[in-house]
């Protein structure tokens, strides 16, 4: 079994079960989830991104060949972009400025994520990083295939489906699990390996139940 198929296997397989099954998801998919909730996942999503694009550029800083470096610091800068032209589109069509997204500010369950993965990416080795940073690729690429299976009737739901399920995202994920796979890892590190990934795919399904509730700061 490769790498990144021991990985799903042993810190994925459950958790993407539920994710395909939660309300959010199926809620995109019928067009009954409420644009609230959607609203707060876009602008926790313009949080995220920013995060993930900082931890992207720490894995490509500690990549062991130009290559990786190069994938790597490139899908640092297309996290980015994406942010700024999915979201800022999706934003406006929700009525929702750069400036509220910067007033509403990180949730807590994002909070934590982006947290968790700077961590990780600054303190751990090169391997760890790149199991904590997978699931959200692998998670996102397979979640977008599904749901473009199914597609939505609602236009602002269908758009973002058809980012996260398309042929180029597809060839991004593959890129990145190649790596994973070529990754030279011992004992004990790759037990570092499979709790980063299992952690950071806990994360993703957080992610998704923190925006169906619409999760807010307990105080403050």
């Amino acid at each position: 079994m490769t790498f990144s198929g021991e990985l799903w296997d042993r810190g994925a397989a459950s958790v993407y079960d539920e994710i395909v099954r939660h309300p959010f998801i199926t809620g995109l998919t019928d067009g009954t989830l409420n644009h609230d909730a959607f609203r707060y996942f876009i602008i926790q999503d313009s949080h995220y991104l920013r995060a993930y694009s900082r931890a992207l550029s720490l894995v490509a800083g500690r990549a062991p060949d130009e290559d990786a470096v190069s994938m790597f610091a490139l899908h640092a800068a297309n996290a980015i972009a994406v942010e700024r032209e999915l979201h800022t589109s999706l934003l406006e069509s929700l009525g929702i400025t750069a400036e509220d997204v910067d007033a509403a500010g990180s949730g807590p369950t994002t909070t934590a994520y982006m947290s968790y993965l700077t961590a990780v990416c600054a303190t751990g080795t090169y391997a760890e990083a790149v199991a904590a940073v997978l699931p959200c690729y692998w998670i996102y690429r397979d979640v977008g295939r599904e749901l473009l299976k199914r597609s939505s009737p609602d236009p602002l739901y269908r758009r973002w489906i058809e980012t996260y399920g398309s042929e180029e995202f597809d060839v991004v994920v593959e890129q990145v699990l190649a790596v994973t796979d070529g990754l030279d890892v011992g004992a004990a590190e790759r037990d570092r390996c499979h709790q980063h990934f299992a952690m950071a795919c806990r994360y993703e399904w957080m992610f998704w139940d923190a925006a169906y509730h619409e999760l807010d700061w307990p105080v403050g």
